[in-house]
């Protein structure tokens, strides 16, 4: 075993969307931080969401108005620092009469434009489905809805460039290593990793520890710190299916079911659409969870009730399931469970041996990843006894660094300086890498400079970059992952690229 002799501010334990957040934010004021992921980076919840940045509209129905508040002003503030990855999407409600009353609807959605501080994304609008184009693809019947504003994001490339910016910034990233052992000692933590691909152990010192490991949290507290099995976390599944498109234009919807849940159908990836979530308690491990047949069926008929050409399992060419680690707040419904974020403090300053700090972060949602970050620093400033400025909402992420509304000229300027990639192409990779495209095409002077050809719109010198740069492995990492280009491979393509990837080891 190695052992490091540096003494890190603080340790996480987790890169998912929590973890990258709280690495960025603590490295950019300064602290030493090392992370380990077990796995690939984003390879659980982070990368299994329905790939919307919003204020969650149906939490105003439990009173959840402190996270929907917060949740509605970080759309901008994302939207701001990370222009490529997150983008302005509006969101079609049909009204539906046997459901939620009309004037119901309009004090949510009232509510949903001004409790948030909404400044760039328009308002809510009532339009006339038998005259807008949003009313075609829908059965008749429904002769009205609201269209109201959130924000589309690329969900596992937000923690990837969350982690960029951290190593960036003299963080260290470790990804496929497991935590294996933490103990306290002389007033520190010593934390024992272990790489899963080489099996190297190495031991690292630390003067605070964030378990920011998602649903893998309690296992984590008893695996590693010795907890009896503890029960703090309620996990939730949700599942997606991904059709063929099915309509035309650019917007997406927003159903309610006679259950009282909702699903988002959503543009996907040009060519596709798709649809989600469901909402139910999961047993069992975090790593088992895979979308079962009924769940399947359920987004199915959901979908049909609206449309007018119903969808059926056979129309499903793939799916997507993650489990949301939410406090368990005693909810008697996996849709009622709280989405607000719990963190805990356990050692410390104020214990009554001055034990090192252990922070457990239960919950928690994308969108307001940043600010749990701010309120987690909070806690380890007080510790360290330190004082710095929040950073993290006026500083770019990487390759964020233009306008909001200059993505279109972005694009452009890229076709200019490489006219043999097709605006397809271009449009795809500014969008995953914004300005960090010129980058990517860096040594680029001609088509034959692309490389090897994987099928879609991507090339071998992307798939360097992934590599040297994004911490890239494998297939999955890159084609489900970091590009998406996944949904628009055959399993040759899939398996081509593979070999190529173990070639380069």
């Amino acid at each position: 075993m190695v052992s490091e002799q540096e003494i890190h501010d603080i340790f996480i334990i987790g890169g998912g969307i929590n973890g990258a957040g709280i690495a960025r934010d603590a490295a950019g004021r300064g602290l030493s931080v090392i992370l380990a992921e077990m796995n690939d980076l984003a390879s659980g919840t982070s990368s299994n969401s329905s790939k919307l940045i919003h204020g969650g509209l149906r939490y105003l129905e439990y009173y959840e108005f402190r996270l929907v508040r917060e949740a509605l002003k970080e759309r901008e503030v994302l939207w701001k620092i990370a222009p490529h990855i997150i983008w302005p999407v509006r969101i079609v409600l049909p009204y539906n009469k046997d459901l939620r009353p009309f004037w119901l609807l309009r004090i949510g959605l009232f509510l949903y434009d001004y409790i948030g501080g909404r400044k760039k994304l328009p308002a809510t609008t009532t339009i006339n489905l038998n005259k807008n184009k949003t009313g075609k693809p829908l059965k008749p019947g429904f002769d009205k809805a609201f269209e109201y504003s959130d924000c589309a994001v690329l969900d596992s490339r937000l923690v990837i460039l969350n982690a960029m910016d951290a190593r960036d910034r003299s963080a260290k990233i470790l990804t496929r290593t497991r935590v294996i052992k933490a103990s306290r000692k002389d007033g520190l933590w010593e934390i024992q990793t272990q790489n899963t691909t080489t099996r190297k152990i190495i031991s690292h010192r630390a003067k605070i520890v964030i378990n920011a490991a998602g649903p893998w949290i309690d296992q984590v507290l008893e695996e590693n710190f010795g907890r009896k099995a503890p029960k703090n976390i309620r996990l939730v599944q949700g599942s997606h299916i991904i059709v063929k498109k099915i309509y035309g234009h650019d917007k997406d919807y927003i159903f309610q079911n006679a259950d009282g849940r909702i699903i988002f159908i959503v543009p996907y990836e040009e060519d596709f659409t798709m649809i989600g979530t469901t909402d139910h308690d999961h047993d069992g491990q975090a790593s088992d969870a895979k979308i079962a047949k009924s769940e399947i069926e359920y987004l199915c008929n959901a979908a049909s009730e609206y449309f007018q050409e119903p969808i059926v399992p056979d129309d499903v060419i793939g799916t997507f399931c993650g489990v949301r680690p939410l406090y368990d707040d005693g909810a008697s419904k996996a849709q009622e469970a709280t989405r607000d974020y719990v963190l805990k403090l356990e050692g410390g300053s104020d214990s009554e041996n001055n034990n090192a700090a252990l922070i457990n972060i239960f919950g928690g949602k994308l969108t307001t990843y940043r600010r749990l970050a701010e309120s987690v620093l909070k806690l380890v400033e007080s510790e360290l006894q330190l004082t710095n400025a929040p950073w993290t909402a006026d500083q770019p992420l990487p390759g964020g660094d233009f306008a909001m509304d200059d993505f279109s000229e972005l694009v452009d300027r890229l076709q200019n300086r490489f006219p043999f990639v097709s605006s397809r192409h271009a449009r795809r990779l500014i969008r995953c890498y914004g300005t960090r495209a010129f980058e990517v095409l860096d040594s680029v002077k001609s088509p034959e400079d692309l490389g090897r050809h994987f099928g879609a719109t991507l090339y071998e010198c992307e798939v360097r970059y992934l590599v040297n740069n994004e911490w890239a492995q494998n297939a999955e990492d890159i084609l489900i992952r970091r590009t998406k280009q996944g949904l628009h491979l055959t399993r040759q393509e899939h398996s081509i690229l593979a070999k190529f990837l173990k070639s380069l080891k």
